[in-house]
Formats: structure tokens, C-alpha cells, sequence
């Protein structure tokens, strides 16, 4: 006998949303930015994307010319190729000076080695095989194999990639090798600063709740231009406090670690990891409340309401913050017109941002009015003691 499927239970205005819903993520990545911020819009995310550097090819420079003919002229022992963008870009600029053909030549003569598989993938892209690639993508895995191998008297070719390597070619050449570095791209500012200093007033006014790095010299540009403007001291007790900073690795990290900034990194150093550790991360630090029967749970642009994402205003968020901070206590109207950004000294605004707030959140009795004195969040009496010291 056929039997109608079950119809959801959920309630028809019930919305779809991410684990990262309500959230807005900084990217101050400039290649695969696009990649990056599709990945985290995916999962619900507002994306605030300010490249931080630039990537400046180095097709016609002399050093490039200079590195390639060094090469040919003596080959190496071992070439160590540390990204598929420079990879491509170093066959690409010797194919333009006519050294295409001799230098994949002397490259299928050589102990090639792959810094992860996006690289393998362009080595093997040009009929080459590599010789060996580590399983973590880590230059430290790459240096300690070359090391246990003895790179006495060895020649060895790097391709640089931008940012430092930190103690790599320096260990290297104190175990006794030769080092070349071949610099295929280099890393400049932004042309347009004008997004950077957009992020940096966000992250200052705590309008974003994540910014992710994925190059070292992403965190010193950042860091840098927060100097510049005076608003150092500002942007570290932010991401002290407040914005969770996510690298996609420890050598990525070293820039704010060195800055005392304790970050969050992935087990495996890629983009898809980065995203779902941050998937873990921001709901796990939202605060979560039971008022007036409901769960609330307070994310950075938006409220969960029983599961049901609605949008707040950035006022609204505002009061709801500082109400959060005291939950079932009355807050007076004065002290939640000083959480008003920009409010000035009338207090009409916050009984307008209140009024929008109560909409937005789509249950007006969370929020109680308490008379001549302020207002509170409705918590339930059950959790009224586990909140009464805060």
C-alpha cells in the first residue's frame, strides 16, 4: 500500500543556512582568494576579501635569466620546487627566452622534489616525474630529508616563492651545500590600498569575526599597514580578544606569533581543511542563550533563534551584545546607548534600535522592557542561577 512520504516537521519559515552563517570571515589572500571565499560562502559565510599583497611576475627579470643560466651552465644535484604557480611561471619565462627545451632537459637530470601535490601536478604537467614529495607539504619535512641525506658538497637548486623560508637556505648551506635560488615571483603591496584599510577598520570595530591568512607576508602586509595608520595596538586586541586569526599553517603564523597573537592552524595545511576548521571554530565561540523558552545562540551579523538564522542590524547587534554580557540582568538605557555606535546622547535611539532589534529576532518577548529602568533578556528561570554571578 503506497503511503505519503512524512512532511518535515520543521516549520515552513525555517531557513537552510551553513555552519557558518551570521559569521563574516576575512580574506587577505591574493591568489586563490576566489577559491577560498567560494568555499567559505558556501558554508553560509559573509566574506570581506582584501588582498593584502600582489603577485608580481618576474618573466623578464634579470635575476630569473640569471638563475635559469647559472642552472644550465651547471646543473644541479637537486632542484626543490615549492609551488606550482612558480613552477609554471619559471618553465613559462624560459620558454619565452628560448631555454624552455634545455631547462626541462636539465631538470629530467636532477633529483626533483615536490613541496606538496598541487606542484607534483605541475611538474608532471610538463612530462617530468619528481623524485620525491612529503606527505605533510611542510619545507621542514623537505629540509630534514635533505639533511638525513647529507647535502655535503651538493649543489641544490629553490625555487623561492615570495616569502621566507624561514632557516631553510641558511640550513642548508651550514650542512655544506650550495645553494641557487631561483626567484620566480615576488610579492608587492596591493595597487589599490583602499580594501586593506577597509578590512583593518573592520577588524578593529570587531565587524568581523575571522581573518584567515594563507602566506607570511599576507600577516606582515597587514600588520604593517595597521602600523602605518597607528592602529597596531588596536588590531592586536582585536585579534587577541575578539577576531579569531586562522592560518593555513605554522610558517604562515610565525608574523602574528611573533606579535604574541595565538592562532588557529589545520592538521593538513590546505585551504578545505582551513575552511572547516573554522566551521568548528566560530559556532563553538558564539555565545548561546535560553530566553523565553528559546535557544539563542549570538553570531556575529546574525541570530540563531531556535535554529532559524535571522539577520540583525548592526545596532541591534550591538544592544544584544551588551545585554548578552549580563543575561537576565537589566541593563540600564544609558549604558546601552554607549554601545551604540555613533548614537550620541539620545536615548529615543536605543528604544528605535530596540524596537528593530525585537523585529529582526522575530520573538519580541526575549527581549523584556523593564520600566524607567532598562531592559533584559527574558532568560529562563532554569538558567537563572547558572547566570546570576556573571
Amino acid at each position: 500500500m503506497y503511503e505519503e512520504p512524512q512532511r518535515s516537521q520543521q516549520r515552513p519559515d525555517r531557513q537552510d543556512h551553513g555552519p557558518l552563517a551570521g559569521f563574516t570571515v576575512g580574506v587577505t589572500a591574493a591568489r586563490r582568494a576566489d577559491e577560498l571565499g567560494a568555499l567559505l560562502q558556501r558554508r553560509g559565510a559573509a566574506v570581506s576579501h582584501a588582498p593584502a599583497l600582489r603577485i608580481v611576475p618576474l618573466a623578464d627579470d634579470s635575476e630569473l635569466l640569471a638563475a635559469t643560466r647559472q642552472l644550465l651552465g651547471e646543473t644541479p644535484d637537486i632542484v626543490v620546487a615549492t609551488t606550482a604557480i612558480g613552477f609554471r611561471g619559471w618553465v613559462e619565462a624560459a620558454d619565452g627566452w628560448g631555454l624552455g627545451g634545455e631547462l626541462l632537459a636539465m631538470l629530467q637530470n636532477v633529483e626533483l622534489l615536490a613541496r606538496g601535490p598541487k606542484v607534483k601536478g605541475a611538474i608532471r604537467a610538463q612530462g617530468l616525474t619528481e623524485e620525491w614529495s612529503p606527505s605533510s607539504e611542510s619545507m621542514a619535512e623537505v629540509l630534514d630529508r635533505l639533511l638525513e641525506e647529507g647535502v655535503e658538497g651538493r649543489r641544490i637548486a629553490v625555487q623561492l616563492h615570495g616569502e621566507p623560508l624561514p632557516g631553510f637556505v641558511e640550513a642548508l648551506r651550514v650542512g655544506g651545500a650550495k645553494v641557487v635560488g631561483v626567484p620566480v615571483y615576488r610579492w608587492m603591496p596591493p595597487e589599490d590600498i583602499g580594501p586593506v584599510d577597509r578590512l583593518l577598520d573592520a577588524t578593529v570595530a570587531r565587524g568581523l569575526d575571522a581573518v584567515t591568512f594563507t602566506s607570511a607576508l599576507a600577516a606582515t602586509s597587514l600588520l604593517g599597514r595597521a602600523e602605518d595608520r597607528g592602529l597596531l595596538p588596536e588590531l592586536l586586541a582585536a585579534l587577541h580578544h575578539d577576531v579569531l586569526p586562522a592560518c593555513v599553517g605554522p610558517v604562515t603564523a610565525l608574523p602574528l606569533q611573533a606579535r604574541g597573537i595565538d592562532t588557529v592552524q589545520p592538521e593538513r595545511f590546505r585551504l578545505g581543511p582551513l575552511v572547516q576548521l573554522l566551521c568548528q571554530e566560530l559556532p563553538s565561540r558564539a555565545r548561546t542563550l535560553p530566553i523565553a523558552g528559546h535557544r539563542v545562540e549570538i553570531r556575529g551579523h546574525a541570530v540563531l533563534v531556535d535554529d532559524q538564522l535571522r539577520p540583525v542590524p548592526p545596532a541591534g547587534m550591538s544592544l544584544l551584545r551588551a545585554l548578552s554580557r549580563r543575561p537576565g540582568w537589566v541593563v540600564a538605557r544609558a549604558e546601552l546607548l554607549r554601545a551604540l555606535p555613533g548614537a550620541g546622547r539620545d536615548e529615543h535611539a536605543v528604544e528605535t534600535a530596540m524596537a528593530r532589534l525585537r523585529t529582526a529576532l522575530g520573538a519580541p518577548k526575549l527581549i523584556q522592557t523593564v520600566v524607567k529602568r532598562g531592559y533584559r533578556l527574558a532568560l529562563d528561570p532554569a538558567a537563572d542561577a547558572k547566570y546570576a554571578d556573571v
